[in-house]
């Protein structure tokens, strides 16, 4: 078995939208299939990568992580965010997957800690992400100090927030 650090981060560009594209439908599908029985299609995916990925938005910033042998086996997005509904919070955690066969190696965490870091270097020292209350990688967010944010009516739908990302980044930190 790899150790985290055998696995490369690195930003991802428009060269990567195919495989991007693949693996967001079958990380997507691993992680909500119990859930959702149609996840959005590879062409869907497609066109949403390729729109991202050649943006000239430099505060937005895809991560993709790569196995010794070059093959993508995740990414993580990150991007601002600015709503008058969670004004504490300036950077958004919009997409982080891993193929589930490379859980619980540490990959996760060293992903978690590249968005922290870009975020940090622009910044941004707040983040929240939305996700679904029932999705099982919430304990990973919660792990590394992610708030639960409830709706107005006192209910949990599944965003979590990081009000400040200074120790996020240390306990992210590449060892």
């Amino acid at each position: 078995m790899s150790s985290a650090q055998s696995f490369r981060i690195r930003d991802a560009g428009p060269s990567d939208v195919e495989v991007l594209a693949q693996l967001h439908v079958d990380t997507f599908n691993e992680t909500h299939a119990p859930v959702l029985r149609n996840g959005p299609t590879y062409e869907i995916r497609e066109r949403q990568w390729r729109a991202v990925l050649n943006a000239d938005d430099s505060r937005q910033f895809t991560f993709a992580v790569e196995d010794d042998e070059g093959k993508m086996i995740g990414f993580a997005k990150g991007q601002p965010y600015g709503s008058p509904d969670l004004p504490d919070f300036d950077g958004e955690l919009n997409k982080i997957y891993l193929l589930r066969r490379y859980h619980r190696r540490g990959i996760g965490r060293r992903l978690l800690g590249h968005v922290v870091r870009r975020f940090l270097e622009q910044g941004v020292n707040s983040m929240v992400l939305f996700g679904s209350a029932d999705n099982p990688s919430n304990g990973f967010y919660e792990a590394f100090g992610a708030e639960r944010l409830h709706g107005p009516n006192g209910e949990f739908h599944g965003a979590y927030g990081w009000r400040d990302l200074r120790p996020v980044a240390a306990r992210c930190a590449d060892t």
